[in-house]
């Protein structure tokens, strides 16, 4: 069966250690790439549930549990009409690697359904999430699978599958993460990616200008606006930069003033989006809304890009725009949000024009900030302990500061980068994130 999703995830893998001398230094590790490609297991079940006419509606509900050399299988749950094996795979793939990145004991995996939570009332939302956790309760816990949110996941869903969970297995544990603050979830988890993301590009920007420069005065284009779009939002307008574009499924929304989105227009888009309002129900803005589009050719001149929204969504063609918009800095916090046309784009700006060029850094490294807290948050459950937000937010950026470090040294080690030019974040992300997989596969006799 074809898997386009994962194959991409896969070869966008694959080519980048193949690009560095990791199969020269260890040519025992494309043994090892053969062995990790293939999840561990893979659950699929049928969910049945009961709408408010009375009727019966089925739907696919998938756990992918892709590696647990480094830990529990960890990875969040998509509910998404689009979801199917081949997205799941992608995504329990590239967990793995961003689960390795953050230090933490951690393996990889994901699940969801293919229920459309649009158009539901909150009444058979509640009904789906109690049908799904009542099977994938018995395949999952806190020393085996740890699942967290996803697209159409929010903490609500969250706490009606943990109740689930704990009437189903009679055990209350830290089996899922981005709980409510009052029963087992951790301060700083909803921020966790975006202002994860947004420390980690802090990074890339202070070592291009040699500390010289910051987030202040600079300009970034947003895309998407849930989660991980609304608190990058706030960590870059706190750190000085002003955020010139927010987007959804049907349009973007671009600030043509140059004043930027404010933290009170963004607390309003977070209102909107609880009740899965489009952005067009926003009032009382100058923005400019253009339909159908993504902002990354209506934002004029920018320096920082943060694609926020899903996977694709930077094509060759707008990774070009970006460039020519003398965009300097570009970090996923979606997972794959650029294409390969996109990313080899990038790459090869980085290696023609070295310091003046654009640097890219993927996903797997730089939107770690969620599932990094998720780990803490386990953590805390562990010893029944709660920190404060300032004990996780200082964790969080220790996180991303080895994170980031790690990719250089990475890369200047196995991707020796031309003098003056970037080190490669992709590739450092991608070797660092494998090989340490590798190795514990092999210490586990996974692989020999």
């Amino acid at each position: 069966m074809a898997e386009p999703e994962f194959e991409q995830a896969r070869k966008e893998l694959v080519s980048t250690l193949e690009a560095s001398t990791l199969f020269q230094k260890n040519p025992e590790y494309k043994k090892a790439l053969m062995v990790a490609s293939i999840p561990e297991r893979v659950i699929q079940f049928r969910v049945t549930w009961e709408d408010d006419k009375g009727e019966v509606q089925v739907n696919k509900g998938y756990r992918v549990q892709f590696n647990s050399a480094l830990g529990p299988y960890k990875g969040g749950l998509r509910f998404h009409p689009s979801v199917n094996l081949s997205i799941l795979k992608f995504l329990g793939f590239e967990q793995i690697f961003k689960n390795a990145l953050t230090g933490l004991n951690m393996g990889g995996g994901k699940g969801g359904a293919d229920f459309d939570p649009k158009g539901k009332s909150d009444n058979e939302i509640r009904k789906f999430c109690v049908a799904f956790m009542r099977e994938l309760s018995k395949h999952i816990g806190a020393d085996t699978d740890v699942p967290a949110g996803d697209i159409g996941v929010s903490p609500r869903e969250i706490g009606w599958m943990f109740g689930t969970y704990r009437a189903e297995r009679n055990r209350w544990e830290g089996v899922l993460t981005g709980k409510g603050g009052s029963w087992g979830g951790s301060l700083i988890r909803p921020e966790a990616t975006g202002y994860g993301l947004v420390y980690y590009v802090e990074h890339m920007i202070r070592y291009a200008s040699g500390d010289k420069e910051s987030f202040q005065g600079k300009r970034v284009a947003i895309s998407g606006s849930g989660n991980v779009a609304q608190y990058a939002a706030l960590k870059v307008i706190e750190l000085g930069g002003t955020v010139v574009s927010l987007s959804d499924s049907k349009g973007a929304l671009i600030d043509t003033e140059g004043k930027g989105f404010t933290p009170e227009i963004i607390n309003e888009i977070a209102a909107l989006k609880v009740d899965r309002k489009a952005l067009t129900a926003l009032e009382g803005h100058s923005f400019k809304y253009v339909e159908g589009a993504r902002p990354w050719k209506e934002v004029g001149q920018v320096d920082v890009a943060l694609p926020s929204a899903t996977q694709n969504e930077v094509s060759g063609e707008e990774a070009q725009a970006l460039i020519d918009a003398g965009c300097k800095f570009i970090a996923e916090g979606s997972n794959m949000g650029c294409t390969q046309e996109a990313i080899d784009t990038f790459e090869l700006h980085r290696k023609e024009k070295k310091a003046d060029a654009i640097w890219y850094a993927p996903g797997k490294a730089a939107n770690a900030g969620g599932v990094a807290v998720s780990g803490l948050e386990m953590a805390q459950n562990s010893q029944r302990l709660k920190w404060t937000s300032e004990e996780v937010d200082e964790k969080l950026k220790g996180i991303m500061k080895n994170c980031f470090e790690n990719c250089i040294s990475t890369a200047k080690e196995y991707l020796t980068p031309a003098e003056g030019e970037f080190p490669s974040l992709v590739g450092g992300a991608n070797v660092a994130g494998f090989s340490k997989v590798a190795a514990a596969m092999k210490d586990q006799g996974d692989w020999w």
